[in-house]
């Protein structure tokens, strides 16, 4: 009996500290820089791909699986992947699903987005949660020569996401209408023809699916640029306002985030909802601060508990910074908070209509554990 001979290594991971993991590429060739995360979640990679709230990350993912469903045009949260590459344990497999139009591999390849397999993502996951979330370089030779001390510099070269304003790169560039509902069977993707309620949404990264969210909850949804003032905002004379999800760090974006957000409340009394990175965008200008956590949470696993109603929620996760739930002023409490570790991961205020979390109820893991927020926001309006 043969052995079979080893596969020459085709891709390179480097850490910042020297830690080299070597495995089989795929996707698109060339190199990238970010700080690495994990995501525990057992399927949605591409909508975790192409989520605007990885910019400047590279995902590895905990669940071995990765490329069994393909890729569809369906199931993209933004035009083209937001996240600088992948990490996975076993190389994609061909896809088997019904609603696969292409390979993963393929996907990646086309949109410029390198990807590793064949790596021991369990020590890798380990290194993470007890280093905390490392600059890393990623490379892709189909000749499998690479210059190792050159992407452990790169790697540390990598400036981080403190401090970084990357909303700005990934906020739409004018303003639009959103009409499109959430996909159901057998119909798919339907536009409402019957809303409600007219809301602003302010585009820091916003997922597609979170606007079906309000179009389904019954919203005429206009989303303008990350960078719109009080005035651009009103100007529409919308019945309420949304901030979105979206990258880096949220005290960066704050710098013009923050000043549109204090006009509307000091100067209407319209209801406010954010989510992720909305969500730290409202408590600063409420006056609370954020903190920088060590790995954050990423995943679809989680769970989080309303404390008015001691009800937990199977919620799914995309966050590096938190909202500091010590800092939070009068008239401001905490609405939830995470059972893994009791970071925030809500908070409102306790005389208006104006509420946030840091969950993403639209990507439903629960699967309909947190839609009540959508239903909420439109009560409130």
């Amino acid at each position: 009996m043969s052995l079979a001979t080893p596969q020459k290594p085709t891709a390179c991971l480097a850490l910042a500290d020297g830690t080299l993991f070597y495995g089989q590429g795929f996707g698109a060739t060339g190199e990238a820089q970010a700080e690495l995360c994990f995501n525990t979640s057992m399927s949605g990679y591409q909508e975790i791909m192409t989520d605007p709230s990885y910019a400047g990350q590279i995902v590895t993912f905990t669940f071995p699986h990765v490329g069994n469903v393909g890729v569809n045009p369906e199931d993209d949260e933004t035009g083209d992947p937001v996240a600088a590459g992948m990490v996975v344990k076993w190389m994609p497999t061909q896809s088997s699903n019904w609603r696969a139009v292409q390979e993963l591999s393929e996907w990646l390849a086309a949109r410029g987005r390198i990807a590793i397999g064949g790596i021991d993502t369990r020590r890798l996951t380990r290194a993470i949660r007890q280093q905390g979330a490392p600059h890393v370089a990623i490379a892709h030779n189909p000749e499998g020569v690479f210059d190792v001390e050159a992407l452990i510099a790169s790697a540390r070269a990598f400036p981080g996401l403190t401090g970084l304003d990357l909303a700005k790169d990934v906020t739409c560039a004018q303003s639009y209408r959103w009409d499109e509902m959430r996909w159901a069977w057998p119909d798919g993707y339907q536009p409402q023809t019957n809303p409600r309620k007219k809301v602003v949404a302010i585009d820091y990264g916003a997922k597609r699916n979170i606007l079906r969210c309000l179009a389904s909850a019954g919203c005429e949804v206009t989303v303008l640029p990350a960078t719109a003032t009080k005035e651009d905002v009103l100007a529409h004379s919308p019945d309420g306002v949304f901030l979105s999800n979206g990258p880096g760090d949220p005290a960066a974006t704050g710098a013009y985030a923050v000043p549109m957000i204090k006009g509307i409340l000091d100067d209407t009394d319209l209801p406010i909802f954010g989510i992720c990175l909305g969500h730290q965008m409202l408590a600063l200008a409420l006056g609370a601060k954020t903190i920088k956590m060590n790995h954050g949470h990423h995943g679809a696993n989680h769970p989080v508990k309303e404390l008015e109603t001691g009800k937990v929620e199977i919620t799914s996760m995309n966050h590096g910074f938190a909202v500091d739930g010590q800092t939070l002023p009068a008239g401001v409490v905490e609405s939830h908070v995470s059972l893994f570790d009791g970071s925030n991961c809500g908070i409102r205020m306790t005389e208006r209509p104006v509420f946030s979390v840091q969950h993403h109820p639209e990507a439903s893991p629960g699967p309909q554990d947190s839609f009540y927020l959508f239903e909420r926001f439109v009560n409130n309006m």
